[in-house]
């Protein structure tokens, strides 16, 4: 997907918003004794809220209506190239300081509808107010966050915007731990389908690597965007808080470590799969060798009874077929080089045998304990 970027030649800070559709406004106001939550109708709206010594934080969800966000810039004094990263999506993560404010970009990712969407998040940060602004307005995974102002655990409520702009980032970077754990089931579940030959196909395999390289493109940003906040001598960010933003920090290395052991999983599973095919194929080959051999003595002799010589011009010619016993004769020297074969196979475990590597595998993953070599 290529950005919303304005046309060529425009004037730095153009905004390109395609949709006409408002964006809805929530805003939390908090400080350490008070509370309060509002759905607003319009951006102004917000204004009385920022003359309190409270701290203000505004979400916003969904990009759409550009009045609405020409007049955020001009309340908040937002930078215009500020303004211009926060609505042309997608912007890869990263970090901008600007004298009264800073801006953090980063993608947040969720399951949704079964599929995976990443989508853009942008936290504006300065004196006293958060703002945020969601690319989608119907999903997102900032509950548990909204659930800890509410509940006032920890130090959310205590301390300034630089850290609620801190514990925005590390939910964000948490919210991948479902989307891994999700994904690290999904492999599990192919993992059985390929070994248990049950409708697994390289098409499932393929989507779910394509899946693991988006989430891959969403997560390996995300840590140099962490490193770059932690580098930089940002006059916006406290020490104590930069503290707390080196756990984030780690977290993402982790998600991302996490990223490419499922991918590599994801390719070697592409291997087992052919592997398998290549198993059963031989084992199809194998059994049609089988049974022609078994077959092939018992054409030979009725091969060699069907010729159609005169006992009665020579006494050589086939005598007993004028024998009593002939015919049965014949079946029961079928019978025994069939049953002769089908013994000798077995003993050489061509036949019968359930004891191979691949067999025993498939029962390690489905929980069965493993049958006993004998001695």
């Amino acid at each position: 997907m290529l950005p919303h970027e304005p046309a060529r030649g425009a004037a730095p800070g153009t905004l390109q918003i395609e949709s006409d559709a408002p964006p809805r406004i929530f805003v939390m106001d908090f400080g350490l004794e008070h509370l309060q939550e509002h759905e607003l109708e319009k951006i102004d709206d917000v204004i009385p809220y920022l003359d309190k010594e409270s701290i203000t934080w505004i979400d916003i969800r969904g990009i759409g209506h550009q009045p609405t966000y020409e007049r955020l810039g001009e309340i908040f004094k937002i930078h215009p190239l500020a303004l211009e990263d926060i609505v042309n999506v997608p912007q890869r993560p990263k970090s901008d300081v600007y004298d009264d404010q800073q801006l953090i970009i980063t993608r947040m990712v969720n399951i949704h509808e079964g599929g995976l969407t990443s989508e853009q998040m942008s936290i504006l940060f300065g004196k006293g107010f958060v703002v945020t602004v969601q690319e989608e307005p119907d999903v997102d995974c900032l509950d548990p966050l909204r659930a800890r102002i509410r509940a006032g655990r920890g130090q959310i409520r205590k301390i300034g915007a630089d850290y609620v702009a801190y514990a925005l980032l590390d939910t964000v970077i948490d919210g991948f731990y479902p989307v891994l754990e999700h994904y690290g089931e999904l492999l599990d579940e192919l993992e059985l389908r390929v070994l248990s030959s049950k409708a697994a196909s390289s098409n499932d395999i393929f989507a779910l690597k394509r899946e693991l390289l988006a989430l891959r493109r969403a997560a390996w940003p995300q840590r140099d965007l962490l490193a770059g906040i932690l580098r930089e001598d940002s006059p916006h960010i406290t020490p104590e808080t930069r503290i707390f933003l080196r756990d984030t920090y780690d977290h993402s290395v982790q998600i991302m470590d996490m990223v490419e052991t499922f991918r590599e999983i994801a390719s070697s599973l592409m291997d087992l799969l052919m592997t398998g095919v290549s198993n059963r194929l031989n084992e199809t080959m194998k059994v049609l060798t089988v049974v022609s051999s078994i077959f092939l003595p018992m054409t030979f002799v009725a091969g060699i009874y069907g010729m159609n010589f005169n006992p009665e011009s020579s006494p050589y010619n086939m005598p007993e077929l004028n024998w009593h016993y002939g015919y049965p004769f014949s079946f029961a020297l079928m019978a025994v080089s069939a049953a002769t074969l089908l013994l000798y196979y077995r003993s050489r475990g061509l036949i019968g045998s359930k004891g191979d590597a691949y067999s025993q595998a498939r029962r390690l993953l489905k929980g069965k304990p493993r049958k006993k070599a004998k001695k």
